[in-house]
């Protein structure tokens, strides 16, 4: 009997950029959205126009950036900016920036309850199709109470979710797979006769990713994603804390389910031409600037109640998403921005999202300037 193959060696013979050989992938996060990834008011925060979203998606292509991550809102955090409150779709913008890009990874970001799964598998192979092989959808189940009160379902219980995505994730790989006609009786879902022609140019399907963080989050990924998100907590925002979340998912995937994962985090980076005009950004666009009301918001939908978090620690939470969707800090000169993804990649993490405050004038600077000092440090 041949040896199946293993789901790594599937996606790097189908070419998929998160397959590539380089030391540490990157990527953009956020950038489909108004603010992107910073909650401030300052001039020159990313705007939700076409032109805009594209600039920086030309940028990452250029740079070959392996994921080019879209996040799926349907509506903003209130504050004075409302932030995310106006965007693009992520199929159809993941449809857009596919034509428009050569080599990045493009990745779609699906709300499992807001779309039924025989449309999505649909979808997604238009896209991998457009794509030419470079597509990856990212399964998220819901979390913004809000947001999915909008499509008329009440939010299931947090593991519920999961049990509904499993189901959801299993029709669209047996239809991305199989050629017969396929029928499924879950609980959630029910298919009859299906059928999906063509199927996707990733063989036998595009890569999968999550970003769960529950106990049921981390088991879903690992059993079913190719590429998983770790969170960067308060007061952890180290490598070494990293490092040691890296190895516990990585053991969760190869123990229970045989399998083996990349994993990787986002950060935000603020750069300056020494560490002192970077941490003087970093409070003039945060401290000063900052939409704290809608960070107020954001952080109580994801966590419900804070009372069992100390103030300290909420005010943490908070500043971390108003500079950069609470993600790992990148703050100093061209030199530390280097040494701090040369660390991040010594901890096992095989990617790092990034995101910028003023994205599109940020970003290209990084890319004229501190993108080469990673070249040159064999980090890409």
């Amino acid at each position: 009997m041949a040896t199946p193959i293993a789901r790594e060696d599937q996606l790097r013979a189908s070419k998929n950029p998160l397959y590539n050989d380089r030391a540490l992938k990157l990527g953009t996060f956020s950038t489909n959205l108004s603010g992107g990834c910073s909650m401030s008011d300052i001039d020159g925060v990313l705007e939700a126009t076409w032109d805009q979203t594209t600039e920086l998606a030309r940028m990452g292509d250029e740079m070959e950036f392996e994921a080019l991550v879209p996040v799926g809102r349907w509506r903003g955090f209130g504050g004075a900016t409302n932030f995310n409150g106006a965007g693009f779709e992520c199929f159809t913008w993941a449809a857009g920036q596919a034509a428009q890009t050569e080599k990045a990874g493009i990745f779609v970001t699906s709300h499992v309850p807001t779309i039924h799964p025989v449309m999505a598998a649909k979808q997604m192979t238009t896209i991998d199709h457009i794509a030419h092989g470079r597509a990856s959808l990212n399964v998220v189940t819901g979390w913004n109470a809000p947001e999915i009160e909008m499509f008329g379902a009440p939010l299931l219980p947090h593991d519920e979710r999961y049990a509904v995505a499993q189901e959801w994730i299993d029709i669209l790989r047996a239809l991305w797979t199989q050629d017969d006609p396929y029928s499924f009786e879950g609980k959630y879902y029910q298919v009859k006769d299906a059928i999906l022609r063509p199927q996707p140019v990733q063989r036998p399907y595009p890569a999968l990713m999550n970003a769960g963080s529950s106990s049921a989050g981390r088991h879903f990924g690992a059993r079913n994603c190719d590429v998983v998100f770790v969170s960067v907590d308060v007061g952890q925002r180290t490598p070494e804390g990293l490092a040691d979340k890296v190895t516990q998912f990585k053991r969760l995937a190869r123990e229970e389910y045989d399998r083996d994962i990349q994993v990787w985090v986002n950060a935000y980076i603020v750069e300056g031409d020494t560490e002192a005009d970077a941490r003087a950004y970093l409070d003039y666009y945060a401290n000063t600037h900052g939409d704290w009301a809608a960070a107020t918001n954001l952080v109580s939908n994801m966590i419900g109640s804070s009372e069992s978090y100390a103030k300290e620690t909420m005010d943490q939470m908070k500043f971390h998403f108003i500079a950069g969707w609470g993600g790992y800090p990148i703050v100093g000169s061209q030199a530390q921005v280097v040494d701090s993804l040369t660390a991040l990649s010594k901890t096992g993490l095989d990617g790092v999202l990034l995101s910028w405050p003023r994205y599109i004038e940020d970003m290209r600077r990084f890319q004229q300037s501190t993108y080469p000092l990673l070249v040159e440090a064999g980090l890409r």
